[in-house]
């Protein structure tokens, strides 16, 4: 027997191991660094680090150091509504599709049969983490992530956003072409009114070529565009009957903004900048210090440099969580963890060679050479960290050399394809070449991770942290 048929059919492999088992009910943690009240969870936790000095000789000296900090989790959890920037894009329309199908419990028909609304691609929703080994039997125990703290679920969600084409989402779905028919058939009498809030809009910073789709957008300069803004935010809090909002953005990529001592280098001169109209304040700035002045997390979603100085200073000063340089949800993605796996084991990436193709609107922005830099940068410097790790490989700033190239193909859509070739160096110098063939639905990789964010978000603004202790005595 060659072959692993019976393991196909079932039967159970001849090994000593023990099956491990998911459990779905929530997770106490019986310790005296964790206490549960009715609206909080409490825990402490020591965190260990190692501070390290390096003599004249080159001895490295290691003093192992522990901090003692408590973590306080509210136990109720907020309700949440998700704003995103591009909602009538190809993300925007497939994150609102999968939540209003699972809502309303859709199922749809393709050739391969019945199909049922999911979340498959989420962390929050599908993924699971291993507890400990049960007492009885000496299996594995995991849990699902909300298994363990109390998280917002996505159905209960409601969606708004902006977008500069004022199409409804029942034909921007459509347009897009994600979904399958059947399942945009079924969804179209929940999302044929719902039409995306005009947008903040600046020509300067996005492509020529999507002018002929911004017809939906806030009138005004930029400080009544921000007003309009904080408005919206306001609105949809208000109506929906929300504690929270988030706001991300997953629209296209802009240009950088030039970081100007005196424009965005600081809170005060970012916001006189957006009321003097200075043109180096972007739109998906605006959106950041609307969404900091409401006390929304924002996300930002795509490669530019949204969060200037003075927009972070902001948002410290306002105590509101802000992250986010790019989804990084496909081959970009896929290459961090192959390149941290190589050099982890002592192997030397020489060459990356990485190819993407497609169709979206995404790409036909990226066409301008202008829009490029940004996400060329992003894809780029992604193992910079992993390489600079490693002297013993990488001696004298060496560096892999690393080669991006990514094309726009109208036929394919948002069919992602990519080809990836890596060659490395490993015993005796010898090499070793890997390539992979990708073939995926742009969105529907991204969107898992947007609903993560909105959940991971709401779920940060209850925990508070406070530091209690330092120490050096050694850690065992």
């Amino acid at each position: 027997m060659t072959d692993n048929d019976q393991l196909r059919a079932g039967q159970k492999a001849q090994t000593n191991s023990a099956r491990a088992r998911t459990l779905v009910a929530p997770v106490i943690v019986s310790s005296d660094s964790v206490q549960y009240s009715e609206d909080e969870i409490i825990s402490k936790y020591s965190y260990t680090d190692t501070k390290v000095t390096i003599g004249e000789d080159g001895t490295v000296t290691a003093f192992p150091q522990n901090s003692l900090f408590e973590f306080k989790t509210r136990r109720k959890v907020s309700r949440l509504g998700l704003m995103m920037v591009g909602l009538g894009g190809n993300n925007g329309t497939t994150v609102a599709a999968a939540m209003y199908a699972k809502k309303h419990s859709l199922e749809w028909q393709t050739r391969a049969g019945t199909h049922v609304s999911n979340y498959k691609g989420s962390l929050t929703q599908c993924g699971t983490f291993r507890v400990g080994t049960s007492s009885e039997d000496g299996t594995d125990v995991y849990s699902p992530l909300s298994s363990l703290v109390p998280m917002v679920n996505p159905d209960d969600m409601p969606v708004s956003g902006w977008d500069i084409s004022g199409r409804n989402l029942a034909d921007a779905m459509d347009s897009a072409q994600v979904l399958e028919p059947d399942l945009r058939n079924k969804l179209r009498p929940f999302v044929d009114k719902v039409v995306p809030l005009p947008a903040a809009f600046d020509i300067d910073f996005i492509a020529d070529n999507q002018l002929p789709r911004a017809d939906n957008l806030i009138p005004g300069q930029k400080q009544e565009q921000l007003e309009q803004l904080r408005r919206d935010i306001r609105n949809f809090k208000e109506t929906q009957g929300l504690d929270e909002v988030v706001v991300i953005w997953t629209a296209n990529s802009e240009r950088y903004s030039k970081e100007i001592e005196g424009v965005n280098d600081t809170s005060e001169n970012l916001l006189k900048a957006i009321q003097s109209n200075h043109p180096e304040v972007s739109p998906s700035t605006l959106y950041a210090v609307a969404s900091i002045l409401e006390g929304a997390p924002y996300v930002n979603g795509s490669p530019q440099n949204t969060l200037v100085p003075g927009c972070v200073k902001l948002a410290e000063e306002l105590q509101v969580f802000i992250c986010g340089d790019d989804f990084k949800s496909g081959q970009t993605k896929m290459k961090s963890v192959l390149v941290d796996y190589l050099i982890g084991c002592g192997v030397k990436v020489k060459t990356m060679v990485t190819y993407n193709h497609l169709g979206n609107n995404d790409m036909y922005q990226l066409t301008d050479q202008v829009m490029w830099k940004p996400k060329s940068a992003a894809k780029s410097k992604v193992i910079e960290d992993l390489v600079e790790a490693n002297e013993v490989l990488y001696p004298n700033d060496e560096k892999p050399d690393h080669v991006v190239v990514v094309k726009y193909v109208p036929f394919l859509g948002d069919s992602k394809r990519d080809v990836s070739e890596y060659t490395a160096e490993t015993f005796l110098d010898s090499h070793y070449t890997m390539i992979m063939h990708n073939e995926c639905l742009d969105s529907a990789l991204c969107a898992p991770l947007i609903i993560d964010l909105a959940v991971l978000c709401e779920l940060f603004q209850r925990v508070g942290r406070s530091f209690k202790s330092a120490s050096t005595s050694p850690a065992y």
